[in-house]
C-alpha cells in the first residue's frame, strides 16, 4: 500500500493571470495555494495526497474541475454557496501588477462541523496529516489547528503543522510532530529576536517546549532545525530564483514524504532543502520532480550544532 499524507486546506486558491506570449494577451487559470503546492511535491515522491477543502460558489466549483481533473489530486470537499479565494493578476508588463485578491467567505459552523468531520476521516486514512493555513485570516477559526492536532495526534498519526501567527500559538497547544515555520514569520509573531543562528536555535528550543516535537525554522540561506536529541544547521545550494513562493511548502512536503518511508530527521531536512531549492527554479510551484531533488541533495550541507 503506498504511503498516503491528508492535508488540512480550507481554502485552495483559483488563479488568474494575464500574460503576453507575443501574440497578444493569454489568461491562465490554475488551482493555487499552499495545500496544493504540497500536494504536488507529495505526489512527484511517490506519496498519495488528500486534499481536505471547502469549494464555495461558481470559483469553487472550477477549482474542483482543476484540482480532480487537471492536477489529478484526490479531493475531499465540502460544496457550498460563497465566495473561493481567488485572484487576478496581469503580468503583461513583467512584474506581477494585482487586479483582484480575496481571501473568500468564513466558513459557517456547519461548513467547519462537515470539514471537520472529513479531515479527520482522511486523516485516520492517511500516514501522516499536514495542517496548512487558508488563503487569508478569518475563513476558518483559529482553533481549529488546536482541535485537529489533538485528535489526529491521540489517534497516532503524525502531525506536520505549517503556520504562523495565531494559528502557530493554536496548534502547539494541540501538540505538533513537526513544526515549520520561517525566521521572518517568527519575527512577526514576536517568537524570534533575530534571523541569526543563536536567535533561531533559541526560538525552535523554545518551540518545542512549547508543544512542538520537532521544529523546522527556514532562512534564506537554509535551515534551523531541533528534535528530542540534537539541532542543526542547514544550507542549500544556491540556485538561480524564478520565484520564492511555494519553497517552503516544498520543504514541508519533502520532509513529511521522507519521515512517513522510515527516513530519518536528518534525511528528512537533506531532502526538504533539496525539494526547496528546487523549487525556486520553477514557474510552476512545488512541481519539482523527484530525479532534480535527489541530485540537488548531494549539494544540501547538514551539520549538527550544540544545543544551548
Amino acid at each position: 500500500m503506498s504511503p498516503r499524507v491528508a492535508i488540512f486546506a480550507p481554502s485552495p486558491v483559483l488563479t488568474v493571470t494575464i500574460e503576453d506570449h507575443g501574440g497578444g494577451p493569454d489568461l491562465h487559470v490554475h488551482a493555487g495555494g499552499q495545500g496544493l503546492w504540497q500536494a504536488r511535491l507529495l505526489e512527484s515522491l511517490g506519496v498519495e495526497a488528500t486534499l481536505c477543502a471547502a469549494l464555495l460558489g461558481e470559483s469553487g466549483a472550477l477549482l474542483g474541475h482543476l484540482l480532480r481533473d487537471v492536477e489529478g489530486i484526490d479531493l475531499m470537499a465540502i460544496e457550498r454557496d460563497g465566495r473561493a479565494a481567488a485572484y487576478v493578476h496581469d503580468r503583461r508588463g513583467g512584474e506581477r501588477v494585482e487586479v483582484m485578491d480575496t481571501a473568500g467567505d468564513a466558513l459557517g459552523r456547519h461548513e467547519l462541523d462537515d470539514l471537520y468531520g472529513l479531515t479527520l476521516r482522511a486523516g485516520l486514512d492517511a500516514d501522516a496529516v499536514i495542517l496548512s493555513g487558508p488563503a487569508g485570516d478569518g475563513v476558518v477559526p483559529d482553533d481549529i489547528y488546536a482541535r485537529l492536532a489533538a485528535d489526529l495526534g491521540h489517534a497516532g498519526r503524525l502531525v506536520i503543522a505549517d503556520l504562523a501567527g495565531a494559528r502557530l500559538d493554536h496548534v502547539l497547544e494541540g501538540g505538533v510532530g513537526v513544526l515549520k515555520v520561517s525566521d521572518e514569520e517568527l519575527e512577526q509573531d514576536g517568537r524570534a529576536d533575530g534571523d541569526d543562528d543563536d536567535s533561531l536555535l533559541a526560538a525552535a528550543l523554545e518551540l518545542q517546549r512549547a508543544g512542538a516535537e520537532r521544529v523546522i525554522i527556514t532562512h534564506q540561506l537554509g535551515a534551523i532545525a531541533v528534535d528530542a536529541e540534537a539541532a542543526w544547521r542547514v544550507r542549500g545550494p544556491e540556485l538561480q530564483v524564478v520565484d520564492t513562493r511555494g519553497s517552503g511548502d516544498s520543504l514541508t512536503a519533502a520532509v513529511t514524504a521522507t519521515l512517513i518511508t522510515g527516513g530519518t530527521f536528518e534525511a528528512a531536512l537533506r531532502r526538504g532543502a533539496a525539494a526547496g531549492a528546487a523549487n525556486v527554479t520553477r514557474h510552476g510551484l512545488g512541481s519539482a520532480d523527484a530525479e532534480a531533488i535527489r541530485a540537488l541533495e548531494e549539494l544540501v550541507a547538514v551539520e549538527q550544532i550544540e544545543r544551548n
